[in-house]
């Protein structure tokens, strides 16, 4: 079985010549088909997490380790772990002026498979994805997010998990901005892709509403940059009805 496997996962960020600590010894095993929701209050470490996994040359790590099937993906470079199977899906996916969405997403899966998709499979496919998620195709003629809407951007984000198909995808607060109409079509987005491909996911979320649509199998809550408690669906439904106070008191 394919595993993302975090164990005791130290994380610091320099600022103003100083290193502060993010995450402080995480350990994190998520297998081939299951969903993990990572939950807990701002400033918890839960982006940290995200972008660590991708390789964000802002974080950090003092020690610990990620290993995907026993490979160490801190030793690999951003685009050997996307091509080993990593994806994420940004809180705040950035512009990219210049470059179209159709040439991006070929781009991308190009990389990905080691060969290029046969132009014309690739135009229904990419537009079959592109309606799923309710996103006008014209839009794969448009630089790669300038001018589209909050909702477009996380509706873009999950057009390339379904495209790429990854064997992980850590999702860093996709439901963040979208209101209910939106929110049920990305995650009908997400649970596709989990059906088509089985691939384990990685939830990172602040609220539980996302989680009516995409069913975790385990919950983590995140506090001062430690996993406080986990267990199933059912802690969510607890943190719905009691919030994140009991955690933080506990670490005051």
């Amino acid at each position: 079985m394919t595993t993302l496997k975090i164990t005791d996962l130290h994380v610091s960020i320099e600022a103003d010549g100083v290193r502060k600590p993010i995450l402080k010894g995480v350990d994190l095993t998520v297998n081939q088909g299951e969903i993990h929701a990572v939950m807990g209050p701002n400033g918890s470490g839960k982006s940290t997490l995200a972008y660590t996994i991708a390789g964000h040359p802002r974080y950090l790590v003092d020690s610990g380790s990620i290993e995907l099937d026993g490979e160490d993906v801190l030793a690999m470079t951003v685009d050997q772990r996307a091509r080993a199977g990593l994806f994420l899906a940004m809180q705040y996916p950035v512009e990219i002026p210049g470059v179209t969405v159709a040439n991006f997403l070929r781009t991308a899966k190009t990389a990905i498979d080691g060969e290029a998709p046969a132009i014309r499979a690739w135009g229904p496919t990419l537009k079959k994805a592109m309606t799923d998620l309710k996103m006008d195709p014209t839009f794969a003629a448009r630089n790669v997010n300038e001018g589209f809407s909050g909702g477009e951007k996380k509706r873009h984000e999950i057009v390339q998990l379904e495209l790429l198909k990854p064997r992980f995808a850590v999702l860093d607060e996709t439901d963040s901005g979208l209101d209910v109409d939106a929110l049920k079509v990305v995650s009908e987005g997400v649970n596709r892709a989990h059906a088509d491909t089985g691939l384990g996911i990685l939830l990172i979320t602040h609220y539980t509403r996302i989680l009516r649509y995409i069913q975790p199998d385990f919950v983590h809550v995140f506090v001062d940059g430690k996993v406080a408690e986990e267990g199933g669906p059912e802690l969510a439904d607890r943190l719905e009805s009691e919030g994140y106070d009991r955690y933080l008191t506990a670490t005051a």
